[in-house]
């Protein structure tokens, strides 16, 4: 086999977590992914797609969910084992600051003279720091890294010169930092391929399935998503994929949006080979009437039996939920209200009212809507630990009045806005305005952070309202009285509630242990009373805490996947 020109490598959050004594607590408790946080961004596929479109072959290996899978995988053995052309590594997320620095190190100590490329939302935020960092020789910048990274590709295969690189940040020579121009903004997604069989005839071409799966209990539950467009109309307070925060950290205006046709095209072609739930990112509102009669009406065209999830950013129209009920034969929704408090709900930046969220719910039911997903927050602005609470009881007035008989298509969650504010979110760069005090500004202190023994630690942030502890007491107290809804209301089997309420408590528990043992002034003794507890810290970390991780699945067929064509697709390029 040739040389590969580009490996990327998705770390775990904290490297190595599996030697680490600490609690990670519940910040990935509603997304797919672990507290490592193993799944990688959705633009590994596009830009390994793109580039082998170019003419360069690509690798994925996703180290942290080969970590996960089995605590005597040799994350070193395999590096030394590898020799492409580059590495290319994402700083996407900013918990991942941590992680990503550090395989980078583990990079650099085995392949010294080979580049190894940065990239994602959190890297271009702080590219003028990262690129400080010795295992770190590029920076890409901007929400779009495919063509950026195709040109630096060629410039490194004929060793020239790199100032006409798009958006690179770069030490020359004389080890001055050199910083081009964020010119590559790319007006519209059509030029990108989100086709899934790029990722399976990779994974079948370097015999590797593990190391391309996008996040650990993927192949039960194989849920995708499709990108409509990359930038956002709304500035939510807290969100570093807001429109502000594009503007400052990409240099993008307005979104970018991919042709209606080309994503459902995206929906159809997932739905070839899998049959778990597609996920449509962002509200499809934002692009406009026309543009969501067009999607719909392509969707409905391709007749898609899985099920497909919208996602609104604020309550919807009966004309626009009829529209997706006649062209989505399984259609789900996803809105995060945030709060019940509608004051608080307009300090983040949704404006609201509880009885249009309501009308939203009744309309999305009536039209054979087959779940709703409601998320709130803890951490806002304005909001108390009594609001949380308050929150709770709001929840407990939704679902006794959608799970009449035995109706459970009414799903509430809630959980902290954690570890971190984004970068270049509106409440990161201005704090004290919008009530918030950060104890990190920078990647460096970032990155410390997430070697702290208790997500209590980790957290950049606490509000005027509530202090770093409000927060995590809140968390947990906020947790025990949904779950003990969600099993009064039916959503969760008595048993099911029972175990989730011994996982609370377990956390509350060693959570105080923690605070007391991080007081103890003798290294060596601290240390070994952590160490102590590694094991119970394990267990709570192998699992979600504040709520059941298979809720908040949407159906998946029992064949998850169409085997025959799979196999076809993973082995006809290859």
């Amino acid at each position: 086999m040739s040389r590969i020109d580009l490996i990327l490598l998705h770390a775990p959050s904290v490297y190595d977590f599996r030697k680490k004594a600490a609690i990670y607590g519940p910040v990935s408790d509603v997304v797919p992914s672990t507290p490592i946080f193993e799944m990688y961004p959705i633009g590994f596929m596009t830009m390994a797609n793109y580039l082998k479109s170019s003419g360069y072959s690509v690798r994925i290996i996703n180290v942290a969910l080969r970590m996960l899978k089995s605590r005597r995988f040799d994350v070193e053995r395999l590096i030394r084992s590898l020799d492409p052309l580059a590495f290319g590594l994402d700083l996407h997320w900013l918990c991942h600051a941590q992680g990503s620095l550090e395989l980078a190190k583990i990079v650099k100590k085995y392949h010294p003279q080979t580049p190894v490329i940065l990239g994602g939302l959190s890297a271009s935020y702080y590219y003028q720091e990262l690129i400080l960092y010795p295992q770190v020789d590029y920076v890409i910048r901007g929400d779009s890294a495919e063509e950026p990274l195709r040109q630096l590709l060629e410039m490194i295969r004929r060793k020239g010169p790199l100032k006409s690189v798009p958006n690179l940040t770069w030490q020359d020579d004389g080890g001055g930092i050199r910083v081009n121009e964020l010119s590559y903004v790319p007006s519209d997604l059509d030029n990108l391929s989100f086709d899934y069989r790029g990722v399976m005839t990779s994974s079948a071409q370097y015999k590797d399935i593990a190391g391309h799966l996008p996040f650990r209990g993927w192949l039960n539950y194989p849920i995708v998503a499709v990108l409509p467009w990359r930038g956002c109309r709304r500035n939510c307070l807290t969100c570093g994929g807001a429109a502000q925060t594009y503007k400052s950290i990409c240099g993008r205006s307005r979104p970018a949006y991919r042709n209606a046709r080309l994503v459902a095209e995206d929906i159809a072609s997932a739905s070839r080979y899998l049959n778990g739930p597609i996920f449509i990112l962002g509200d499809i509102r934002q692009a406009g009437q026309e543009y969501v009669e067009r999607l719909l009406g392509e969707i409905k065209k391709k007749r898609v039996n899985n099920d497909i999830v919208l996602e609104l950013s604020s309550p919807a129209s009966k004309d626009f939920l009829g529209m997706a009920a006649t062209s989505i034969a399984r259609f789900s929704i996803e809105i995060s209200p945030e709060s019940h408090d509608q004051e608080v709900r307009k300090a983040f930046g949704r404006t609201y009212s509880n009885q249009s969220l309501e009308r939203t719910i009744e309309d999305a039911l009536e039209l054979g809507c087959r779940r709703i997903d409601l998320f709130f927050m803890i951490g806002l602005p304005r909001q108390t630990p009594e609001s949380v609470q308050e929150t709770i009881k709001y929840c407990g007035a939704l679902l006794k009045e959608y799970s009449k008989n035995g109706n459970t298509r009414v799903h509430p969650y809630i959980s902290p806005l954690a570890p971190f504010l984004d970068p270049g979110s509106r409440a990161f760069e201005n704090p004290q305005k919008h009530g918030y005090k950060l104890f990190y500004k920078t990647l460096e202190e970032h990155r410390q952070a997430l070697l702290a023994p208790s997500w209590k630690y980790v957290l950049n942030y606490e509000t005027e309202w509530m202090s770093r502890d409000e927060l995590v007491s809140s968390t947990y107290e906020a947790a025990l009285g949904l779950n003990r809804l969600k099993v009064k209301y039916g959503l969760l089997r008595q048993k099911q509630g029972q175990i989730i309420e011994v996982r609370i408590r377990e956390a509350i528990s060693l959570m105080r242990q923690v605070d007391e043992i991080i007081l103890i002034r003798n290294e060596r003794l601290r240390e070994d009373k952590m160490n102590r507890l590694r094991a119970r810290f394990s267990s709570l970390n192998s699992n979600s805490t504040i709520c059941n991780k298979k809720e908040l699945r949407w159906p998946v067929k029992s064949m998850r996947f169409n085997y025959p064509r799979v196999i076809w697709a993973a082995l006809a390029k290859k």
